[in-house]
């Protein structure tokens, strides 16, 4: 794919969305991060509906900490995996308090040293709540990348550097957010919405439908 058709394809999502956002509720980046970590193989719907009941009685490392895992459990049983979600979060919650006061950190390296937190977690957090150029490689992301011929990759690394190396700087703050909702909604896994999609005629995708 051509630099002047990615560049027409961003055109036309910025023009659809303006002001694209991550479909999580939070207010302050350790809520983000917490939601984050909560939504690895869930919906964002199961997750809000459980922080919209955890945040008003925990919302800082310290809160959730004096919280208590067993306690957390009550507000996020729900969501798959939570038993290990838990674990993680007041593992992350101490390690927030006894190497950052308490704050969420904002460079990559540190993100990643928390526990459960990975490559896609820390973009997200760098670009959503501190406003870095950077871009989370998601299963939607790197489908349509692929699919579409914007970024083609076998790897998620290599979808993210390819993203990274080809995304006009203009677009590259709000690029995942886009990429992420077309593919949730439009160029979705099963079946593509093709007939919808406002990047049709842009895409190289061989088996779309015209």
């Amino acid at each position: 794919m051509n630099a002047n058709k990615r560049r027409a394809i961003f055109l036309r999502l910025q023009a659809a969305n303006p002001q694209p956002a991550t479909e999580l509720e939070y207010r302050t980046p350790f809520e983000l991060l917490v939601a984050v970590l909560l939504s690895a193989q869930a919906t964002d719907i199961s997750v809000n509906a459980a922080t919209r009941q955890l945040f008003p009685v925990a919302n800082t490392p310290q809160a959730m900490l004096a919280l208590g895992e067993e306690k957390l459990h009550e507000y996020i049983q729900r969501i798959g995996l939570y038993q290990t979600k838990a674990r993680h979060l007041m593992q992350t919650c101490r390690l927030l308090v006894e190497r950052h006061g308490g704050t969420v950190p904002q460079t990559r390296e540190a993100l990643e040293a928390l526990p459960g937190v990975g490559r896609k977690t820390a973009n997200v957090i760098l670009n959503t709540a501190f406003g870095q150029p950077v871009i989370a490689v998601d299963t939607h992301v790197f489908r349509v990348a692929n699919r579409t011929g914007l970024a083609s990759g076998t790897t998620v690394l290599e979808v993210e550097n390819k993203l990274l190396e080809v995304v006009p700087d203009e677009f590259k703050h709000n690029a995942h957010h886009w990429l992420i909702l077309h593919g949730r909604y439009v160029c979705q896994a099963r079946k593509p919405k093709c007939g919808i999609c406002i990047i049709n005629d842009l895409c190289e995708y061989k088996e779309k439908e015209l």
